[in-house]
C-alpha cells in the first residue's frame, strides 16, 4: 500500500525543513511526498529542490501561485499517485519515525477507508501545550461537535475519486466539511487508532482557542447546509465542549484569544 503524505507550503523556510526530515525518517518503505508551494519568495523553492534529491525518486513538487491552501491541497491530491492520502503541512511534523507504519498497519488489521489519531500543538519552544485526542465515530457524531484532527486523517484515494477534494468556499472549514462528507454523509468506514501521531505548531486559525472556535462554528454550519445535514440549534455549545473534552489542557484551549 503506497501513502501519498501531501505537504502544502507558501514562504514555509523557517518550518519546512522540520516537516521534509520528518517524512524521510519514516519506516514504511512506500510513501510518496508532494509538496505543494504557492509561489514562495523566502528560500522555501530551493530547500524543496534541495531535499527532492534525498527522496530519491519518492517525491512530487511543484511551486506555482494559487487560490489558497485548499486549492494546493486539491493539486495535491491531483498529483498523488497512492492508495491511502494524507496531509503534514508546513507546520507539522511526524511525531516519530514510525508513524506510517502504524497508519499502514491499521489500514491492514480494520480494513477500513480511513484511519485517524491523536495530536499534540506545540509552541515556539517544542513544548507541548495541547492535546487533541481522537474517538471512534458514531452516527451522528459531527452533530454533536465532534471530529476527527484533520493533520491525523489518513484517507483511501478512491474515496477523494468518489466523493471530491476540498471546497474553497467554506473557508478555514473545508477540512472539518471534507470529513463530514466522506464519514457522516457517505458513510466511509473509520478506524481510530489511540496513538499520537503529529506535532502542529499553535498560532494558525485554526489553533486559536474559543475565537477561532466561534468562527469555526459559523462556517461549519455552512458544511452542514452543503451536505444536507440538519444543524443542531445546540451546536454551538456541543462543539466548543466536544473540543475542550478533546484537549488535554481545556482551559488553556478555551481562553487562548491569539
Amino acid at each position: 500500500m503506497k501513502i501519498s503524505v501531501i505537504t502544502v507550503c507558501y514562504n514555509s523556510i523557517a518550518t519546512l525543513q522540520d516537516t521534509l526530515e520528518s517524512i524521510l525518517r519514516q519506516t514504511y518503505p512506500d510513501v510518496e511526498s508532494i509538496v505543494v508551494d504557492g509561489a514562495s519568495k523566502d528560500g522555501t523553492v530551493e530547500l524543496i529542490e534541495k531535499y527532492s534529491h534525498q527522496f530519491s525518486g519518492r517525491m512530487k513538487w511543484l511551486s506555482e501561485p494559487d487560490k489558497g491552501i485548499y486549492d494546493a491541497m486539491n493539486k495535491g491530491i491531483g498529483m498523488a499517485t497512492g492508495d491511502v492520502i494524507g496531509f503534514l503541512n508546513a507546520d507539522d511534523y511526524y511525531q516519530d519515525g514510525n508513524v506510517l507504519e502504524a497508519i499502514a498497519e491499521a489500514f491492514a488489521r480494520h480494513g477500513t477507508d480511513a484511519v485517524h489519531g491523536n495530536l499534540h500543538y506545540i509552541n515556539g519552544a517544542r513544548e507541548i501545550v495541547r492535546t487533541w485526542r481522537g474517538t471512534e465515530y458514531t452516527p451522528g457524531s459531527f452533530q454533536r461537535g465532534w471530529n476527527p484532527a484533520h493533520p491525523t486523517f489518513y484517507c483511501k484515494k478512491d474515496c477523494f475519486t468518489r466523493y471530491g477534494g476540498f471546497d474553497p468556499a467554506i473557508g478555514s472549514a473545508a477540512d472539518f466539511e471534507l470529513m463530514m462528507r466522506f464519514i457522516e454523509k457517505n458513510s466511509i468506514s473509520t478506524a481510530y487508532i489511540d496513538r499520537d501521531m503529529v506535532f502542529m505548531r499553535t498560532g494558525g486559525s485554526s489553533t486559536a482557542g474559543l475565537r477561532a472556535i466561534l468562527r469555526n462554528t459559523r462556517q461549519n454550519k455552512q458544511a452542514f447546509k452543503k451536505n444536507g445535514i440538519p444543524y443542531p440549534w445546540h451546536y454551538g455549545v456541543t462543539r466548543l465542549l466536544a473540543k475542550a473534552g478533546s484537549m488535554r489542557n481545556p482551559i488553556l484551549y478555551l481562553f487562548k484569544t491569539r
